[in-house]
């Protein structure tokens, strides 16, 4: 397995970006868009690989793991989705 598979990923679409927006919360602050949700989930995929490359290459440990936690229904079960 790789680490990245130990972060969720969200692509969603931004209403007022008008763009799919992908993110990695607890690791990657910012992250990706574009119009073509599929493209922008690759992107991200890259960049979580590349920000767990360089957290390796400044000696840091990752921050804790986010996926496995059933983000989806947490979200729906606090009332946010």
């Amino acid at each position: 397995m790789k680490e990245s598979a130990l972060y969720a990923k969200i692509v969603e679409w931004s209403e007022e970006d008008q763009c799919f927006v992908g993110s990695a919360p607890g690791l990657v602050y910012g992250g990706c868009h574009g119009s073509d949700e599929k493209q922008v989930f690759a992107e991200l995929c890259e960049i979580v690989n590349e920000a767990i490359e360089l957290y390796h290459q400044d000696g840091k440990p990752l921050p804790a793991p986010t996926a496995g936690r059933d983000l989806a229904n947490t979200l729906v079960t606090d009332g946010h989705a």
